[in-house]
C-alpha cells in the first residue's frame, strides 16, 4: 500500500493572515508597555541623577572638612583658640558669662577625686570648667547633653590676711 499525503489546496496567503478580531488588543498592549518602560526609565534616570548631586555634594562637605582640619593640623594653638571659642559661645547661649575677661578651660578627667568637693558633685569626666579669675566665677558645663551643671564664686589663693594686731 502506498502512502497518500495529503494536502491543502486552500489559499496559502489566508493561512498566513492573523484574524482581525485580537489585532485591536494586541494593538493597545505595545503601547501599554511602552508607557510604562518610559515611565521606568525616567524614574531611573532621576534616580541615577540624584545618586550623583548627592555624591558631589557628600563630596564637596568632605574636602571641606578635610581642608578645615588640614589648616588646623598645622597650626594646633588656632585649634585650641577656635575650640575654646565655641565652648564659650555654647555655655554662654545657656547662661550670662562675664564679659571682657577670656576664662581658663579646664576639663575633668578623674571627676571621683574631685567629688569631695561640693562644686564638682555631680561633675562626669569629660565636663568643662571656665574659670573667670577677675569676675571670680566657675563654670561647670557637660557638652554631652549641653547644660551648665553648676556656677560657684570662685576663691583663687590671693585672699588678704588682715592684720588684727594694733
Amino acid at each position: 500500500m502506498e502512502k497518500l499525503s495529503l494536502q491543502s489546496t486552500g489559499n496559502r496567503a489566508n493561512a498566513a493572515k492573523p484574524s482581525l478580531a485580537g489585532s485591536n488588543s494586541a494593538g493597545k498592549k505595545p503601547a501599554k508597555k511602552s508607557g510604562k518602560k518610559i515611565f521606568v526609565w525616567t524614574l531611573v534616570i532621576l534616580l541615577v541623577l540624584a545618586l550623583a548631586g548627592g555624591g558631589v555634594y557628600a563630596y564637596k562637605k568632605y574636602s571641606d572638612v578635610k581642608k578645615e582640619n588640614d589648616r588646623l593640623a598645622a597650626n594646633p594653638q588656632e585649634a585650641v583658640k577656635k575650640e575654646q571659642e565655641n565652648l564659650i559661645a555654647a555655655v554662654g547661649a545657656l547662661t550670662e558669662l562675664p564679659q571682657g575677661e577670656t576664662p581658663t578651660v579646664a576639663t575633668v578627667s578623674d571627676a571621683s577625686k574631685l567629688s569631695s568637693q561640693a562644686f564638682f558633685a555631680n561633675a562626669q569626666n569629660g565636663d568643662k570648667v571656665l574659670i573667670y579669675s577677675q569676675a571670680k566665677k566657675a563654670f561647670l558645663y557637660r557638652p554631652s547633653t549641653n547644660k551648665v551643671i553648676n556656677i560657684a564664686p570662685v576663691n583663687i589663693g590671693n585672699s588678704e590676711n588682715k592684720d588684727t594686731s594694733q
